[in-house]
C-alpha cells in the first residue's frame, strides 16, 4: 500500500515541476542572430536619441565653447525665466498652438476616409491608380514641395493667379500676406502626407473578417452602415493611439517647411517655437546656446505633459491607449 502511494506521488510531483528556465547568456548565445538585429536599432537610439540628453543641461548654464558644458557657469532657471517674460512668448506659443491644432482638425481624418474608400473599391486597377497617385508627394522631399508652392503662387505667373485672372480676381500675393500662411502649411500638407498616412489604416482594416461584411450584406445593411459599424471600429484603436501621439507633438510642428515659407512679411503668424529656436541657436550673428536650449526644453516638457494627459484620457473613455 505504501508503496502504491509512493509511486502516485512521484509522477504527480513531476508533473508540477517546473521546467528549468535558461539564463539570459544562454538565451542570448542560442537566439545570437535576433539579439545582434536588436542591437543595431538600440546602439542607433542610445547615440542619437538619449546620449544628446545629456546637453539639456546647458539650458540651465550660461554655456560658452571654451569652458564646455561643465564648466560653464550654473543660472539655474534664469533662461526660462527670460523667455516666460519676453514679449515674444505668448506669440509664439499662440502660433505654435493655432498652427499644429488646425493641423490637426483639418487633416487627421483624411487619411481614414482615404483608407476606407480604397478598402471598398472594387476595381484593383483603380485602386492601384489611387494609391500611386496619393502615395507619391510623400517622397518629395520638402524643399521641392515648398518650391512647387512658390511657382504656384506666384503673383506674376503663378498658376492660382492665372486662374483668378479669368475671373477678375488678383493677383494676390499669398506668400507676403499672413492671413494665407496656415491655410497654405495645412493643405499642402495635407497633400504631401495623406496616401502615405492612410497605409496604417488600411493594414488595420486588413484585420477585418470578410465574414462579418457577408452576415451584414445578408442582414440588409448599406455599405454605409458596414463602414459605420465594422470598419470604423476595426481602426479606432489605431486612430486613439495617432491622436495621442498628435498631441504630444502639439508644441512642436517643425521648422523646416515653415521656414522656407516664412518671410518678413508674415511672421506675424509664421513664427513659431521652432523657428525662433533655430534662429536664437544657428542663424543668428551671436548663437544663445542656452536660451535655445531652454526654450525646447521648455517645449519638450509641455509635450510630455500633454502626452501623458491625452494617454489617460484616451485610457478612460476609448478604452486605448499607448500604455
Amino acid at each position: 500500500m505504501a508503496t502504491d502511494t509512493l509511486v502516485r506521488r512521484i509522477p504527480a510531483a513531476h508533473a508540477g515541476a517546473r521546467p528549468n528556465k535558461q539564463s539570459l547568456g544562454a538565451r542570448m548565445r542560442r537566439n545570437w542572430q535576433l539579439y545582434a538585429m536588436l542591437a543595431v536599432p538600440l546602439i542607433w537610439l542610445a547615440i542619437f536619441a538619449y546620449w544628446p540628453m545629456y546637453g539639456a543641461i546647458i539650458a540651465f548654464k550660461d554655456y560658452n565653447i571654451v569652458d564646455g558644458i561643465l564648466g560653464s557657469r550654473w543660472v539655474g532657471f534664469k533662461h526660462f525665466e527670460r523667455f516666460a517674460e519676453s514679449y515674444q512668448f505668448w506669440r509664439l506659443i499662440k502660433n505654435t498652438l493655432i498652427l499644429h491644432v488646425y493641423e490637426l482638425v483639418a487633416t487627421f481624418w483624411l487619411p481614414i476616409m482615404l483608407a476606407l474608400g480604397l478598402n471598398m473599391a472594387r476595381r484593383r486597377w483603380y485602386r492601384r491608380s489611387v494609391q500611386l497617385i496619393t502615395y507619391a508627394p510623400h517622397f518629395i522631399s520638402t524643399v521641392v514641395v515648398v518650391g512647387l508652392i512658390v511657382v504656384i503662387v506666384d503673383p506674376n505667373s503663378g498658376v492660382l493667379n492665372l486662374f483668378l485672372g479669368q475671373f477678375g480676381i488678383g493677383p494676390i500675393d499669398v506668400l507676403s500676406n499672413p492671413d494665407y500662411f496656415r491655410h497654405l502649411y495645412v493643405w499642402s500638407g495635407a497633400w504631401q502626407t495623406m496616401g502615405f498616412s492612410a497605409i496604417i489604416y488600411l493594414a488595420a482594416l486588413t484585420s477585418v473578417s470578410p465574414e462579418l461584411h457577408e452576415a451584414a450584406i445578408v442582414d440588409g445593411a448599406s455599405r454605409l452602415r458596414r463602414v459605420w459599424h465594422i470598419d470604423l471600429p476595426a481602426i479606432r484603436p489605431v486612430a486613439v493611439i495617432l491622436l495621442i501621439l498628435n498631441i504630444g507633438a502639439i508644441m512642436s510642428v517643425g521648422f523646416e517647411k515653415v521656414l522656407l515659407l516664412q518671410n518678413t512679411l508674415n511672421l506675424q503668424t509664421s513664427e513659431v517655437i521652432d523657428t525662433y529656436v533655430y534662429k536664437l541657436g544657428f542663424a543668428s550673428q551671436v548663437p544663445q546656446f542656452s536660451y535655445a536650449a531652454a526654450i525646447g526644453l521648455f517645449r519638450s516638457v509641455i509635450g510630455l505633459v500633454l502626452l501623458v494627459l491625452a494617454n489617460t484620457l484616451a485610457r478612460k473613455f476609448a478604452k486605448s491607449s499607448l500604455w
